[in-house]
Formats: structure tokens, sequence, C-alpha cells
């Protein structure tokens, strides 16, 4: 069973509302009614686009926010210093008001949730336009609940079992997390040579400079927060360094591509 759709119009409306300051804090979200769809041929073509751009872009940036406003003003300072791929964190306040406010004002950028560790969270994020989802660890009532939907699941995962376990039960993607916890590059290195096969991105602890690393030795993009949300920035709410450290990062996944394709 699928589950796809967009808001009604006078919904989108009111979410483009709600971000104004006025309204910010006098809404909650209410997660929309699922309703079953079948499914589409398209899906499958949605799914090579969204792995394109992530490895396309080698950056998939991760925004934890305080607020719904914050994480509005952070993913724009983001997206305008060249962000292409972006992940919100479940607990950020209005998350899915605020994916859907994203994927509206940006309609050719990749917007997902992270920390995604319900699949009524993963529906309810996909009801809201989300292309991807992740998760800290792999949760088979999500790899299930998108397997034919217009989007991708990105489950954690360690070691070689988690691997090609998550692999089998039908991800695209793995995440290798807590990357730095395990090694960083290195083990990268490593665990890419039985499983070269098994496209990966790396996530935890990564700064922009070792993105070139990464890339050069197999994962398809990293997963960048602080370097990109940096804590003292984000809670001066100064979005102007969140634009240049955007800037910086967005550059250097440009770089690491193009390195590759030498």
């Amino acid at each position: 069973m699928v589950f796809t759709g967009t808001l009604p119009c006078n919904s989108v409306t009111q979410i483009q509302r709600l971000f104004t300051r006025s309204h910010l804090q006098q809404h909650q979200f209410s997660p929309p009614i699922l309703k079953p769809c079948s499914s589409s041929s398209s899906s499958s073509h949605n799914q090579k686009h969204i792995f394109s751009l992530i490895q396309d872009s080698a950056v998939i940036a991760c925004l934890r926010a305080n607020s719904a406003e914050q994480a509005m003003e952070a993913a724009r300072a983001a997206v305008n210093g060249g962000i292409t791929v972006l992940e919100i964190v479940r607990s950020t306040p209005g998350v899915f008001e605020v994916l859907q406010a994203l994927v509206n004002e940006y309609p050719t950028k990749a917007f997902g949730v992270g920390t995604v560790l319900a699949a009524e969270d993963a529906k309810t994020a996909i009801k809201a336009g989300a292309k991807f989802l992740m998760s800290p660890a792999t949760v088979n009532d999500i790899i299930d609940t998108v397997r034919d939907a217009d989007v991708l699941y990105i489950p954690g995962v360690m070691t070689p079992t988690e691997i090609l376990s998550a692999h089998n039960a039908g991800a695209k993607i793995v995440k290798i997390y807590p990357v730095s916890a395990l090694g960083g590059v290195r083990y990268v290195s490593a665990i890419m040579k039985p499983f070269s096969h098994i496209p990966m991105v790396a996530s935890q602890g990564i700064t922009i400079d070792s993105v070139g690393d990464y890339i050069a030795q197999g994962a398809i993009s990293v997963v960048l927060s602080d370097a990109i949300f940096d804590k003292e920035a984000m809670n001066q709410n100064n979005f102007n360094a969140v634009n240049q450290l955007a800037k910086s990062a967005a550059l250097q996944g440009k770089i690491a591509i193009e390195r590759k394709k030498r």
C-alpha cells in the first residue's frame, strides 16, 4: 500500500501564512489524513531522480532547529548558499509544516526528514512532500511503507551484517552511522571493498574539509550537520554564517564530484 498525494491548496496557503512572525506561534500542525492509492509506475523513475540529486550534490545538509521559524530561516540560508539536498530532523518543532513550506518554495530541491523511527511519521512526511527519509537504524516497517512510494529511505547501519541486511530488505542507499566513531574515512574505505555495489552515505562528525576524502573512498554523499548549521550561529540566529558555511560545503561537494569523474 502506498501513501501519496499533496495537501489541498487551502492547506498550503495556511502553511505559508504560518511562517509569518505573527502566525508562527499560533498554529499547531495536525498530521493530514492519509488515503491509500494504487502503486504508480513512475515511482521507480522518481526514486532514481532523487538518488541522482543526492549523488550529484555529494552533501546532505542536516538541520536541527529550536523552532519552525528558525528552521525556515536556516534552511533558506543553506539552500541559497547552494545546498540542494536538505534533511530536517524529526524533533524540529513543526517539522512537517516546515517541510511542506520548503517544498513549495524550492520545488527543484530535495527535502527530507531525518531520525524517522516510526512508519506513521514516514507516512506523514511523504504526505508533506518528503523526497527522502533517514533513520539512525534500519526500521523494517518504514522499508515496507515506502517500498513503492516516490521517496528514498536511507536507514542507518554500522556493521557488515547490517549493511547487507538493509540492502537485501530493499534499501537503495544505506547510511554509515556513526561514521566518526567507527573510524571515519578509513572505515568507509574498508567497508566499501566487500560492498562496492551498495551505495552509502556517511554521517556523524564530518567536517566540510573532509567531504572530498569520503567521496574519494566511495561514499556517494556525506551528511553535514553542525558543519553547516553551526551551533553558535544557530543560537545567535546568525543565518549569514549558515549561508557562508553552506557555500563552502556545496563547493567542496562539487569539487569532490569533479575529482571522482576524472
